[in-house]
């Protein structure tokens, strides 16, 4: 007797009638999120590799030795393209000694050998690598009251936030140049001290795709004594194999203490796939987190999982093999060339800008102030009418720094090897959209709030008000007055046009903003009422 009490493939249609909602994932037409090598013979052998594991636990490698097997085999390849071999630059063996984790030149056993973990994603890297550094600043400051500061420009990546509260650090942001999205060396420096557990920069970041001053942040760092983090989560697979020379910034800079990259993006594997590579093996140790207090098998765990899939390991592991070297250089060139069109055309569209002088497959997009008002292009109105087109691009909302600067508002893009195939379609999408807003101004935040807040009780000062705390039905009824959800709480979709969304993030308190986000996507996937009970079959 079977065990089912649907027809497998009647829940499989209904799986894909799911999908079907879903923005597509491949073709090209998402600058976001996906990172589509437009191979198909990719994806199958990703899947039918992570298909052979599907019952492996990743917790032990020694009951599973596939998983040790295929572990080792995609760090040691992360660790060849960014230089962290014994013989590389800046590694095991260069005679540097700023290139160790603050060993001894003559220590040749430990200090400087590069190590690491496959995690489940950029956030787990992040958070692993500033665990790291905090308990290593713990250990050299035993019985010290202070809470460590972690460092990084204030284009680093969201993960580091969400790891400086998890793990209870104070994370001190430093301002950017607006035009560039560049932070200086100076700025850094002057916020370094002896709390100082972790500076990051990046290689490139995500709003702006800008290649932080990775070499001279490094020597700062190291003449300190200060871990320093390279995050490559995004770009790093692309930037280990772009066709432009490059300023050094993995392993190959001495003073790079760990660095994380993720291969879910360009490395082509399924979400969720990631290395986190770190300097001296005494320092990679401190990620670990193991057990022996309870009457259960001994736990040791190098990520903050514990069972883990083991099939994004054996798709990226299988992508790797297959691929080698020669096949990332390729399908980075189609990338590279794609994402040179991409800025050109950009450049060639009248009201708009590339903002910076971005590095490898990402660019930031902004309003060009330089021309005539009536010849300009708000970012956010060209992302929506590129979007009515079925282009989807991602919106960033601007920024005022703690110095006052402000950043603009930008939409994103981030190229992929498959966008080459696709230029042609995309480049007459982009124009025409240019083309349907050009001079329509940007949408008020302030005037919007203002005429929403009319509209509630309480007007203006019970929106103020609200930053101080909502319960969940206060945050729906704030969310469905704002059209974002529909009637009586009941989740509703996003409006066709995000500019005025992406206006009110920008236009109300932080944390009001940062509630109701939360509600907005607790209720998205809030289970519906159930329906009601089958009536009893009649005798």
């Amino acid at each position: 007797m079977s065990v089912f009490r649907r027809d497998p493939a009647e829940v499989i249609a209904e799986l894909e009638s799911l999908r079907a909602a879903d923005a597509p994932t491949h073709g090209g037409r998402v600058l976001s999120y996906v990172y589509d090598s437009g191979e198909h013979a990719i994806d199958e052998l990703a899947g039918e590799a992570a298909r052979l594991v599907q019952p492996v636990n990743g917790l032990d490698p020694t009951t599973f030795t596939s998983v040790a097997a295929m572990e080792s085999a995609v760090v040691g390849f992360a660790r060849r393209v960014f230089h962290g071999e014994p013989d590389a630059a800046g590694s095991s063996g260069s005679g540097s000694t700023a290139g160790a984790a603050f060993g001894s030149a003559d220590d040749d056993s430990d200090a400087d050998i590069v190590v690491g973990s496959v995690t489940s994603g950029g956030t787990e890297s992040c958070v692993l690598a500033v665990k790291t550094a905090r308990d290593d600043w713990r250990a050299a400051r035993a019985g010290t009251p202070r809470m460590p500061r972690l460092v990084a420009p204030v284009t680093v990546h969201a993960a580091f936030h969400k790891a400086a509260e998890l793990l209870g650090l104070a994370l001190d942001l430093v301002p950017v140049d607006p035009a560039t999205g560049a932070p200086t060396v100076d700025d850094l420096e002057a916020r370094l001290g002896d709390d100082v557990a972790l500076v990051v920069v990046s290689a490139p970041s995500y709003p702006f795709a800008t290649l932080d001053p990775v070499a001279e942040v490094a020597a700062v760092c190291a003449a300190r004594r200060i871990a320093l983090h390279v995050d490559a989560c995004i770009g790093g697979f692309a930037l280990a194999f772009w066709p432009d020379d490059l300023p050094a910034w993995d392993f190959a800079v001495p003073g790079v203490t760990s660095l994380s990259a993720d291969l879910h993006k360009y490395g082509y594997a399924p979400k969720g796939v990631s290395v986190l590579l770190t300097r001296g093996r005494d320092r990679q140790r401190r990620q670990y987190f193991a057990t022996t207090a309870w009457p259960g098998y001994p736990v040791v765990n190098p990520t903050l999982a514990g069972s883990r899939p083991a099939g994004p390991l054996a798709a990226s592991w299988a992508i790797v093999r297959a691929l080698g070297e020669p096949g990332f250089v390729e399908l980075t060139g189609r990338a590279a060339r794609a994402t040179a069109a991409v800025r050109a055309l950009v450049d060639g569209i009248e009201g708009l800008r590339v903002v910076g002088d971005p590095t490898g497959p990402l660019l930031a997009v902004a309003t060009d102030d330089g021309v005539a008002p009536d010849r300009r292009i708000d970012p956010h109105h060209w992302a929506d009418a590129a979007r009515t087109a079925g282009w989807h691009l991602q919106l960033q909302p601007g920024l005022v720094q703690r110095d006052g600067t402000r950043l603009p508002h930008t939409t994103h893009l981030t190229i992929t090897p498959v966008t080459e195939s696709v230029l042609p379609e995309l480049s007459a999408a982009l124009a025409a959209a240019a083309d349907a807003v050009r001079g329509a101004p940007p949408i008020d935040g302030g005037e919007l709030l203002a005429g929403l807040a009319a509209q509630l009780p309480g007007g203006a000062d019970a929106l103020a008000a609200a930053a101080s705390g909502l319960d969940s039905e206060a945050a729906a009824t704030l969310l469905a007055a704002f059209g974002l959800l529909g009637g009586a709480g009941a989740t509703g979709a996003l409006p066709d046009r995000l500019a005025p969304v992406l206006a009110l993030v920008e236009a109300l308190p932080g944390p009001l903003t940062e509630r109701l986000l939360v509600e907005l996507l607790a209720r998205v996937v809030e289970p519906r009422p159930a329906a009601s009970a089958r009536p009893a079959a009649s005798d």
